[in-house]
């Protein structure tokens, strides 16, 4: 298995926006599950920093994480765009082998 974890940061006014577009029936799983290699999404909020979130994005493989991204790449980066606005801070913390 293949797990990529982002952390975001989120001005409270945005907080419901960023939990719909994020989670995990929101437009980031959405567009995954067009690939049968994909295995979820787990949408963390942290309990003692308000704001603080982090993504959990499964996938069976790196190799099918990038077959994904290069048949995808420009509905990722609309998405991507689109989202934006609605975080202060994103980094991400890295992908791992399971």
């Amino acid at each position: 298995m293949f797990v990529i974890l982002w952390q975001f940061d989120i001005a409270e006014e945005k907080v419901s926006a960023f939990e719909a577009v994020y989670g995990s029936q929101g437009s980031w799983a959405r567009l995954f599950a067009s690939s049968s290699e994909y295995l979820g999404t787990e949408l963390l909020k942290d309990a003692y920093v308000p704001g603080r979130y982090l993504t959990i994005d499964r996938w069976s493989s790196e190799e099918a994480f990038r077959a994904f991204r290069k048949a995808h790449d420009a509905d990722y980066e609309a998405i991507d765009r689109e989202c934006d606005s609605l975080t202060a801070a994103e980094s991400r913390i890295g992908a791992f082998l399971v």
